[in-house]
């Protein structure tokens, strides 16, 4: 491209001419006023050698002020709309500047369940191009490709963020995991999603660590930082490659917070000497951080002398304790932290017993911990507080970090010998169905014993019991449900597991992997549910009743080697059958089960 094709510069950037370039439009890009709180931010927090990840690059000119005037070591750019790629592919081209933009015509996704399209609606003015339908403009929608977020993070590395997505900045904050970023620029958009959701894009960002520096920030742009340290530990949900899931921290003069609501994510958890956040004490579950930061106490509080153990969130409700209380224990056998005075816990809502009930007190002796164990109720402060990564959880954790793996492996039911049979069915008919149940599994019950499974109901027995008879157990069919977090903490991999699925939840891929990560088997999944029934006055996934297929179930069996013989005592279930055992007020879906 010649010079006589050049509309205008900016910072040594030069712009061609292009269809989308006013005069106005012209006259501020020389002056260096187009995206100028932008491009002030992105020069002043990106440094030489980073990596950079921009998200609608619009006409090119961002990313290529950055990249001519910071040096960073690649800029890897997305923008919607696809009108826009040849213009901005042709500004870096003139720049010289294409070995270090790569630029992509896609929508980054963070949340789950990512589509392979959406639909991205162009205005006659670029600026004004957006996710979201707006009813006062005409616009021409077209599909664009998508990319999964977490997938570009880990492969990409970016130091620096630099966003302006025209309103989708809100969804995209709400499901990002940050991990590793330094730096976001961020163009917020109010007029998409009004003054609330500008705050929440902004409490997302306090909540991951970022301070908006004063200097560089107007009430529609933010530049904001972090440390390395902070961008390295604390952003986003534990990881079971690494990261701060394996992280050891020491904080001098705790302040312990537990919850004072029952809400699902609560202000409670860790703050350091001077008030600030322990983003590492906090208690993960997926993507979802449960501790939030709180308010330091203002009124005296008592004081708990001595080195102490970081434990995390104390349930009293089984499913939950074995998942989520004991994530952090493995730091006991890291030799950095000597001996702790004992191990300290919040619970998991306020106003409720701290004494250990006997699961859980059963539990830790199996872990082989013999330290005191405290449930704080009162906010407390610490002379020094050990804070363990969470090295086990719901979401992706549910696979464990090598660390936590190794210390349940050397600990849990160490000394326990195997003792039951080789064929084991864990039963859940003795919790009946307001607990969720499968429907029949009196029948399967019958028809298992038949082939000489002991019919096993783990509530009534004590920890040591159930490890003893999953130790022992070479083929183990289960009713879906928590007794199975228990087995994968002392199963082996000579073990044939089949799982029959029960509800329509995360929950279950949260066990398989588990279970897998853990004992090296790989469990088997009865995909047989034909109807999913939930009781109507709640749409809680842990409250379904599972209606199995028999007939499919048998045959399930029989193929993986579970059973033998014919179909006899495996008849589908009739309706009166099926009500009798509800016993309520439920409602059915003929969906399929959802495992993934």
């Amino acid at each position: 491209m010649t010079t006589a094709s050049i509309a205008a510069t900016c910072k040594g950037v030069r712009v061609p001419h292009s269809p989308f370039l006013t005069d106005t439009r012209i006259r501020r890009i020389d002056e260096a006023r187009y995206e100028g709180d932008e491009i002030a931010g992105a020069l002043a927090v990106v440094q030489s050698g980073d990596r950079v990840l921009e998200m609608g690059a619009g006409l090119g000119i961002v990313g290529a002020v950055t990249a001519l005037n910071a040096k960073p070591a690649a800029i890897l750019s997305f923008e919607a709309n696809p009108d826009l790629i040849p213009h901005a592919r042709a500004l870096y081209a003139e720049n010289k500047l294409d070995n270090v933009i790569e630029l992509r015509n896609e929508v980054v996704i963070s949340a789950p369940n990512r589509p392979e399209t959406v639909t991205f609606h162009i205005q006659n003015s670029f600026l004004g191009s957006s996710l979201i339908a707006k009813t006062t403009r005409k616009t021409r929608p077209v599909e664009v490709p998508t990319a999964g977020f977490d997938d570009l993070r880990d492969a990409f590395h970016p130091d620096v963020l630099i966003m302006d997505i025209e309103g989708g900045e809100l969804d995209f904050l709400e499901h990002a995991d940050l991990h590793g970023i330094r730096a976001v620029v961020i163009e917020f958009h109010p007029d998409v999603y009004g003054v609330q959701g500008a705050k929440a894009c902004k409490n997302a960002l306090r909540q991951a660590g970022f301070a908006k520096n004063p200097d560089l920030s107007t009430r529609f742009v933010w530049t904001c930082t972090r440390s390395p340290e902070q961008a390295r530990l604390a952003s986003g949900p534990p990881r079971p490659s690494g990261g701060w899931s394996e992280s050891l921290r020491s904080v001098d003069k705790a302040v312990i917070h537990p919850a004072e609501d029952s809400g699902l994510s609560t202000p409670s958890g860790v703050q350091d000497a001077n008030g600030l956040d322990v983003a590492e004490a906090a208690l993960w579950r997926n993507a979802r951080r449960m501790n939030l930061p709180f308010d330091r106490p203002t009124a005296p509080i008592p004081e708990l002398p001595g080195t102490w153990l970081w434990g995390g969130v104390m349930w009293r409700y089984f499913a939950h304790f074995i998942v989520e209380s004991v994530g952090r224990l493995w730091a006991l056998d890291a030799p950095e932290i000597g001996r702790p005075e004992g191990i300290l816990f919040i619970p998991r809502r306020p106003l409720v017993e701290t004494e250990l009930v006997n699961f859980q007190s059963g539990f830790f002796r199996e872990m082989g911990i013999d330290l005191p164990i405290k449930v704080l109720s009162e906010p407390t402060r610490v002379e020094r507080l050990i804070v363990p990564g969470q090295g086990f959880g719901l979401g992706d954790i549910s696979a464990g970090t090598e660390p936590f793996r190794r210390f349940t492996h050397n600990r849990f039911g160490a000394n326990i010998a195997p003792e039951g049979g080789d064929r084991l069915y864990i039963s859940r008919s003795r919790l009946g169905p307001k607990r969720g149940a499968l429907l029949g599994e009196d029948r399967i019950e019958q028809a298992l014993a038949a082939q000489g499974y002991e019919i096993f109901h783990p509530e009534r027995h004590d920890i040591p019991t159930q490890i003893a008879r999953y130790k022992a157990a070479r083929k183990i069919i289960a009713s879906e449900g928590s007794a199975l977090h228990l087995f994968a903490f002392c199963g082996r991999s000579d073990q044939q597991v089949a799982v029959i699925p029960r509800r329509r939840s995360g929950a279950t891929r949260h066990i398989l992997t588990h279970i897998k990560s853990f004992t090296g088997s790989d469990p088997i999944l009865l995909d047989v549910l034909c109807r999913v029934w939930q009781p109507v006055a709640t749409q809680r996934a842990r409250l379904s009743v599972g209606e199995p297929d028999l007939p499919l179930l048998h045959r399930a069996l029989v193929d993986n080697g579970f059973v033998t013989g014919g179909p006899s005592g495996w008849e589908p279930l009739d309706e009166g059958e099926i009500r009798a055992s509800l016993g309520g007020d439920y409602t059915p879906s003929e969906l399929s089960l959802a495992t993934g």
